[in-house]
């Protein structure tokens, strides 16, 4: 089986880009090739297969739509690279657990390859940044009563499988309008800061970003041998 096909898709509205990756999925077969969709969204609250309304704070204008990956509400718009691997577990060698290890460790290499550190926080998935020293090399030492003290969201992960087929996957954070964020508990977590590779005081352009992100992911979902 080759190598996982890239395909850039500019902006498209969420839904129509769900639709596509459901049908997409369902439509299978075993030597159906994995693919990797690069897109930016139209804003939009997402809000996970159990997600809870109260984290949807003040959603004013923005549509706040459905969806059956994991997770709680997180929001997508401009100026944020969204990547979903159309990927078949079973053939890559991977059980879930090690794959989403793999996604988080694509993000990391590509906040990396901008001198930016990540940091996971234990039970909550996604990539987070030291706000006092994004580019330090220090161990996280998060603080028990609150282990996003002095951190900000830089990416976030949902995921969908379906006979051990993956989709829905990763968004970074490069040059948004970060206000929507503050309409929500980003994760379903009250408080919680986010920030994009702007805020860090970097210049990134989108397509840049996700080209390097593309790179990570090909390099980390390749087959187990």
């Amino acid at each position: 089986m080759g190598a996982m096909h890239t395909r850039t898709l500019g902006r498209r509205p969420y839904a129509e880009t769900e639709a596509a990756m459901r049908a997409y999925t369902a439509a299978r077969t075993a030597e159906t090739v994995d693919e990797l969709w690069l897109v930016e969204h139209d804003p939009v609250f997402t809000q996970g297969i159990a997600g809870r309304a109260v984290h949807v704070r003040a959603a004013g204008d923005i549509p706040v739509l459905r969806t059956d990956r994991g997770g709680q509400v997180t929001y997508h718009g401009p100026g944020q690279v969204v990547a979903y691997p159309l990927v078949d577990l079973r053939r890559l060698g991977l059980h879930v657990k090690e794959y989403v290890y793999r996604l988080e460790e694509a993000v990391t290499d590509t906040l990396w390859s901008y001198g930016v550190v990540g940091h996971r926080v234990r039970g909550a998935p996604g990539l987070y940044v030291r706000l006092d020293d994004p580019f330090g090399h220090a161990v996280l030492q998060p603080a028990a009563a609150d282990p996003f003290a002095g951190l900000g969201k830089i990416a976030a992960l949902g995921l969908k499988l379906s006979q051990h087929r993956a989709y829905h996957g990763v968004a970074l954070n490069v040059a948004m309008d970060l206000e929507p964020f503050g309409r929500i508990d980003p994760c379903g977590y009250p408080g919680l800061r986010t920030v994009d590779l702007r805020t860090l005081g970097l210049q990134a352009e989108w397509h840049d970003a996700a080209a390097r992100l593309a790179a990570a992911l090909a390099h980390r979902l390749r087959p187990v041998r």
